[in-house]
């Protein structure tokens, strides 16, 4: 950001905040690993704020082999009481369950559709919905889009994704613009 351009007041004022900002959210994200990172932390910071799960990142990729599918499909209950003791992370059960519920229906879904990747962002026409939001009470929290994304994964068995967190999860990796007008971020990524 330089001097004297505007960012999204929700991140103005904290460091890891403005960073996560103006280096990762809303850019488009086609990388299944990272897909799957987020995906996952979207999951754990349900009901919870984003800047619990943005301060416990590096220990949910340290707990979680960085977020390698294949291997958190694998974890059996040793890993889960691992898990459950590691006050690094979120130590909620049905999260920790979920995970790797997730994990195995990315691995079903990558081999049915190829990519999810092509899957998610195909509910876009693999091209971002730009957004022209003025204040930050305009943002939705989710959106009939969200609540099909949600409903199609549920299908497929996915766990933790209702509407609230695809929504965020589409804002994270760039489905939609949702940086404000008035954002420096909001031009750049039209």
């Amino acid at each position: 950001m330089n001097p004297g351009e505007k960012s999204c007041a929700w991140c103005e004022g904290n460091p890891l905040y403005q960073s996560y900002h103006d280096e990762e959210w809303g850019i488009p994200l086609y990388d299944e690993q990272k897909l799957f990172e987020f995906l996952i932390l979207e999951t754990f910071q349900s009901g919870l704020s984003w800047i619990t799960i943005l301060k416990k990142r590096e220990n949910f990729r340290q707990a979680f082999d960085h977020f390698d599918y294949n291997k958190i499909s694998a974890y059996d209950q040793t890993k889960v009481v691992q898990l459950l003791s590691d006050e690094g992370i979120v130590r909620n059960r049905l999260k920790i369950l979920a995970t790797i519920i997730n994990a195995k229906c990315f691995i079903e879904l990558r081999k049915t559709e190829k990519s999810f990747s092509n899957f998610i962002w195909n509910y876009v026409n693999h091209k971002p919905i730009q957004n022209n939001f003025e204040h930050p009470n305009d943002i939705p929290s989710k959106t009939k889009l969200a609540e099909q994304i949600s409903k199609d994964l549920k299908k497929k068995g996915f766990k933790f994704i209702g509407p609230k967190v695809i929504y965020a999860y589409m804002q994270a990796t760039g489905m939609v613009n949702d940086h404000l007008v008035t954002c420096f971020r909001h031009k750049e990524l039209l």
